[in-house]
């Protein structure tokens, strides 16, 4: 698998990214250990976790396999601080203490001195965008972590914090995919600007553009029931689903998958440094890593995005 710099940094990561987010709910510790295997074995190098995903078991699952399935300096990791669940209920507070303290408290279930990657998952209004950086510039220079990046910021956010940080600032963490095009307009061209990477969240739509909706809901799928229905539902619509068919239609004429067709699309445009997928099951990752990750035709990708362009 091709390893990629994440924007104008030396840090390399492999084109796509095993994401955590189901591990500890929906992915337990047996399946979590083959996706991680299936991943190295394929080339696969960074993995992307947060202390918000299963309320830190995600980290701790990741952790648990460090040393047994991997050797800490075989994977590169991403994990991120800033979002809480007090009473249940998720906010956010990138405060200095939080930030710090939630880094100790990653570090200790991952069961390593450093992560590669540490990100301010979300924007927080109440707290100055002073305080969070210097909390990640201490983290930087203290070697806890090697590079610092911000997630689900928008355009201006990221600008604004690249300007004020004072020291680099590497990637920046959004949901990008042909269903999900919104980036293109002010947070690519403000990460491309600062000399970010975007590391695109979400490639394959949730898995809509696997084309496995395009009959009904599968019972097993995240689009079933509960959270994940709810976050799936929006990709559903007439717009993405004439997006779904386009892409289905560009699979079948190039002899590819449609996870083939959306993958080697997102990779190949401007700013981003890998494609997290989150593979809940070693049957869903292994029919991604399937993909080629090769180019398309150029007709091919100006008739997607002509299909897929917001509106």
């Amino acid at each position: 698998m091709q390893q990629r710099y994440v924007g104008n940094s030396g840090l390399r990561v492999s084109a796509l990214s095993l994401g955590t987010m189901t591990w500890g709910t929906e992915t337990d510790e047996q399946d979590a250990s083959e996706l991680l295997r299936i991943f190295l074995a394929a080339g696969g190098r960074h993995v992307d976790t947060a202390a918000s995903y299963a309320d830190g078991r995600s980290e701790a699952l990741l952790g648990s396999l460090l040393g047994d399935v991997v050797s800490r300096t075989g994977v590169t990791i991403s994990t991120k601080a800033g979002m809480t669940t007090p009473d249940g209920r998720r906010g956010v507070d990138t405060s200095r203490n939080a930030m710090l303290t939630g880094l100790d408290a990653s570090l200790a279930r991952l069961g390593t001195d450093y992560v590669d990657i540490w990100f301010a998952e979300a924007w927080d209004p109440n707290v100055p965008l002073e305080e969070t950086l210097s909390a990640m510039e201490f983290a930087v220079r203290s070697g806890r972590a090697r590079y610092a990046g911000v997630s689900n910021y928008s355009g201006w956010q990221v600008a604004k914090a690249a300007v004020l940080a004072g020291f680099p600032l590497v990637a920046s963490q959004a949901e990008y995919s042909l269903v999900r095009r919104s980036p293109e307009s002010e947070l690519i061209p403000s990460i491309e600007d600062a000399g970010l990477g975007l590391m695109a969240c979400a490639p394959l739509g949730r898995g809509v553009l696997t084309g496995k909706y395009r009959g009904g809901i599968p019972s097993d799928s995240r689009g079933a029931a509960g959270v994940g229905a709810a976050s799936v539902e929006p990709d559903l619509a007439e717009k993405p689903s004439r997006t779904v068919e386009a892409v289905c239609t560009a699979a079948k004429g190039l002899g590819r998958t449609p996870q083939d067709v959306s993958l080697s699309w997102v990779l190949s445009q401007h700013g981003v440094a890998t494609a997290v997928v989150g593979p809940r099951t070693p049957v869903q990752l292994k029919e991604t890593l399937e993909a080629q990750l090769n180019p398309l035709p150029p007709e091919i990708s100006r008739a997607l995005e002509d299909v897929s362009a917001p509106q």
